[in-house]
């Protein structure tokens, strides 16, 4: 069984939680998440079976969408709703302050990820040092939110709806932005609208995936690997080449269109998604990247 379902993750539960509840309700051994959601995050959660989480990094790779409220005044050490309160502050800001100040976050901008992520310093999670009370300098990494737009101002909490490149926190921005207003902010909720293609509008709940799967119909509820890779030009091979490429051999380079990332798809002559083809400028040919349909 291999596919990317498209789930609306519930509150409370971590993105590895689905991933091991999927998992055993597939009896599918190779299972991931392409992307990780925080428990205290509701909405698209990508999960991968079988020959799919060969693809994650492309699913990844998407513009993300996000509504967040974000509450003003108080300051938590996860820089959200379920760390500890270390400061509050009077939140003596108006529309415009709010609005001047969002203009500031669009675009790109050197943003710090909260200690408490799952990045890694020396192989150790941060958020497991931030737990022992050790607190280590973290570079700033460029990210890019191409829109940022207030959606509700309820004071002392505002609503956004932000659109950004992956690996934004939307935790540092709601930090970030408390601080630049001056009176600091946590995150209070947060529901990922969107990665890449998939949306929140078609995401299926874990109780719908469940119930596919007693009733041994969880195939439905999956898109082909292909919907990960619909950005890299399509290619339909012959059986010679096709016969190439799944032996790990390459092809010439006129069967398939130039493209800027140098990759494309490439189909048999059954129309099944044979592998990722990147191309070669040493031997200006293509190359197998990734296959999935091997020989036997």
């Amino acid at each position: 069984m291999d596919g990317i379902l498209n789930i609306d993750k519930p509150k409370g539960l971590t993105s590895h939680d689905v991933v091991d509840r999927v998992r055993r309700w597939s009896q599918v051994r190779r299972v991931g998440h392409a992307g990780t959601l925080d428990p205290m995050a509701t909405g698209v959660l990508l999960v991968c079976l079988g020959k799919a989480t060969r693809v994650t990094e492309y699913l990844m790779a998407g513009h993300k969408v996000y509504r967040a409220v974000i509450r003003l005044g108080v300051t938590t050490d996860t820089y959200d709703a379920e760390g500890e309160v270390l400061e509050t502050r009077p939140v003596e800001v108006d529309l415009e302050q709010i609005r001047a100040t969002l203009a500031r976050f669009r675009g790109r901008v050197q943003q710090v990820p909260p200690m408490y992520s799952a990045l890694k310093r020396d192989g150790q999670p941060l958020y497991k040092l931030a737990r022992r009370g050790i607190t280590v300098e973290r570079p700033a990494r460029t990210v890019e939110i191409f829109d940022l737009t207030l959606e509700d101002w309820s004071p002392p909490d505002l609503t956004l709806t932000v659109t950004c490149s992956p690996g934004t926190y939307i935790r540092s921005l709601a930090h970030d932005l408390g601080e630049r207003l001056g009176c600091g902010g946590h995150l209070i909720a947060l529901t990922r609208l969107a990665s890449g293609r998939f949306t929140l509008d078609e995401a299926v709940s874990l109780e719908e995936v469940a119930q596919a799967a007693r009733e041994g119909r969880l195939e439905t509820l999956l898109y082909p690997l292909d919907a990960a890779l619909e950005t890299f030009p399509a290619v339909a091979l012959s059986e010679q080449d096709s016969q190439r490429v799944r032996s790990g051999r390459s092809v010439r380079r006129d069967v398939a269109p130039p493209s800027p990332e140098g990759l494309c798809r490439a189909y048999d002559p059954a129309g099944r998604l044979l592998a990722l083809l990147r191309y070669d400028p040493v031997t200006d040919r293509w190359r197998p990247h990734k296959v999935f349909l091997p020989l036997g």
